[in-house]
């Protein structure tokens, strides 16, 4: 049986809207996302299964529908920042975590 707990990763002046910063979180990459005018902060797994890179930070933000993604640098597939899902093949996924803010620090949920 697993259990989670929340890490504290960063403050939120780390992040840069619109953008992507990686953290290592225990041992796995986490791309973190915030979007400008928005309090949330959106984390998933920084591999890009496709590419076969930990390149996900790097990517650019925008919107397919009403969906928030990042496209990948590489291939430039692009991925749901809530839900993890690649929108060019359903097949594909990468991990979603989720995240809280509290007193200015950044918190990432993890499973152990």
């Amino acid at each position: 049986m697993s259990s989670s707990s929340w890490i504290k990763v960063c403050n939120v002046d780390d992040l840069v809207d619109n953008s992507g910063v990686c953290a290592l979180v225990e041992d796995k990459q986490v791309a973190l996302f915030k979007l400008a005018g928005a309090d949330d902060v959106y984390a998933i797994g920084n591999w890009d299964p496709l590419g076969k890179a930990n390149v996900l930070s790097r990517g650019i933000i925008g919107s397919i529908n009403d969906a928030v993604v990042v496209a990948s640098p590489l291939y430039k597939q692009h991925f749901c920042l809530k839900t993890g899902m690649c929108f060019e093949d359903d097949d594909v996924t990468v991990p979603v975590y989720a995240t809280r803010v509290e007193d200015l620090h950044v918190f990432v949920q993890v499973a152990s």
